[in-house]
């Protein structure tokens, strides 16, 4: 996995050094020719012109840079980006992990809209802000500026991404996250660029598309029965929202044109694990989970959190040799997800969780504990062959279940689970690669073109 680095040779330029000899006598030795034509007189001139434009020309044409008549920097363009190395975990290969999706989107066009910092920028001051679990909303907007579907003409746009950063404004009360900020914040930038354009009137927004990378999507909230009663706002229903949050059962938060993508997990963390142990290697521990586990389920965490699955999870296999259950943090617990053979993946505030990605992109066998979870990309990731379900009722009976796989299909999940194009399309890199997760948001919104206004004016006509 480690990329060898090969240095380039250094340029060398030569140049040319002409000079006419003296005689003997001080004189030319070419004096018939000196008589004779006022080229030969002046050659030295004439070649070194004709070399100097020959270099000069040579020097513009191999060091002009590339022009897109579609993009130009925007103000996040003046933001420094990490550059991923090229790595088979990331890097694109000719095979999709399936062709279901089917539809091409190269003639894809999407407009960003170049909002003032105070929506976007100013947060990345807060590192966490472009690394935490919910930093999907920064790297799809980074991904898209240097995207070669990217315009900046407008009125060939097919969709229109409006990139406000709600999570770095992310804040705790009485320790209990809170991004209640999130709607004021959201409709304040849809007030700018509707009274200074004309393209979110004109299709009420249903060609614009925000991300929502929290808990409860497009909701705003992380406890379910108040995402449930505020509800999707309003200047939101028309538009397509990019959400982690998705369930197959009817539920008020996923009421809106969406798209369910894979939470945050940092590239270079994995490529740096998997750097110093490979994703084949030795597996020494059976099931793991590191987390938030509640002792007394009385208290208010206890009683909405994870619906009490941690809390059973602690009950029953707290002290199994088998299990490896940590309560408490630790920076580098991805060094133990890549030596377990099943982590556990068991819902918190909402079903989906960032270990879902670790998991997958350390080799690791997610169990999902979540009933009813709409898992990202569900279209074209294999879950059901890379994965073990277990039902919320049936943690009791999850050490037998476990056991039961790893007897029979164990090798076979692993073999599916390894192909390096599943990874690869759960995670968000600085720039667009094909099939990974924004390439796959592009490949949704392909598919979901007949909502482009210019799709549909064209169309009719």
């Amino acid at each position: 996995m480690l990329e060898q680095k090969i240095r380039a040779p250094k340029n060398r330029g030569f140049y040319v050094r002409m000079k006419l000899l003296p005689s003997k006598h001080g004189r030319s030795s070419v004096p018939q020719l000196e008589k004779k034509s006022f080229f030969y007189r002046n050659c030295k001139w004439v070649l070194w012109l004709s070399l100097s434009f020959y270099f000069f020309s040579s020097y513009l044409i191999s060091n002009h840079p590339n022009q897109n008549n579609n993009k130009q920097p925007t103000s996040l363009s003046k933001t420094h980006f990490s550059s991923l190395a090229s790595r088979a975990l990331f890097e694109s290969t000719t095979n999709n992990i399936t062709q279901k999706q089917g539809l091409p989107f190269n003639d894809l066009k999407i407009f960003v809209y170049d909002l003032p910092a105070k929506y976007n920028t100013d947060w990345l001051k807060n590192e966490r802000c472009s690394t935490h679990l919910f930093a999907s909303e920064v790297a799809i907007h980074r991904a898209l500026l240097t995207s070669e579907y990217l315009t900046v003409d407008p009125y060939e746009a097919d969709f229109f991404f409006v990139p406000v950063y709600v999570s770095c404004n992310f804040s705790t009360v009485n320790g209990f996250p809170a991004i209640g900020h999130a709607r004021s914040l959201i409709a304040s930038a849809i007030n700018l660029i509707s009274t200074q354009h004309p393209f979110w009137d004109r299709s009420h927004g249903s060609d614009h598309v925000f991300v929502a990378s929290h808990d409860f999507g497009s909701c705003f909230h992380t406890m379910e029965d108040v995402a449930i009663s505020d509800g999707i706002p309003g200047f939101l229903k028309n538009s397509i929202v990019l959400q982690t949050f998705g369930v197959k059962q009817k539920h008020p938060c996923q009421e809106v044109e969406n798209v369910v993508i894979p939470p945050y997990v940092s590239p270079e963390s994995v490529l740096r694990t998997l750097e110093k142990s490979p994703i084949v290697g030795r597996r020494d521990i059976f099931a793991f989970f590191r987390g938030k586990m509640e002792v007394h389920p009385k208290n208010i965490s206890g009683r909405f959190y994870s619906k009490r699955v941690r809390t059973m999870l602690w009950r029953n296999y707290n002290g199994d040799r088998r299990f490896f259950l940590q309560r408490h943090r630790f920076a580098g617990y991805q060094s133990e997800i890549v030596r377990s053979v099943f982590c556990l993946c068991p819902l918190g505030w909402a079903p989906w969780s960032p270990r879902l990605v670790e998991s997958v992109a350390l080799g690791c066998v997610p169990v999902i504990i979540a009933d009813g979870i709409r898992l990202p990309f569900d279209d074209v990731v294999p879950w059901a062959e890379i994965s073990v379900n277990v039902a919320e009722k049936d943690v009791s009976k999850l050490a037998e279940i476990l056991e039961h796989v790893a007897a029979t299909n164990l090798s076979a999940i692993q073999k599916n689970l390894w192909d390096p194009r599943v990874p690869r399309a759960l995670m968000f890199n600085d720039r667009v690669h094909e099939g990974d997760a924004t390439w796959r948001v592009l490949s949704a919104l392909a598919n979901k073109r007949a909502r482009s206004y210019r799709r549909s004016r064209v169309s009719s006509q």
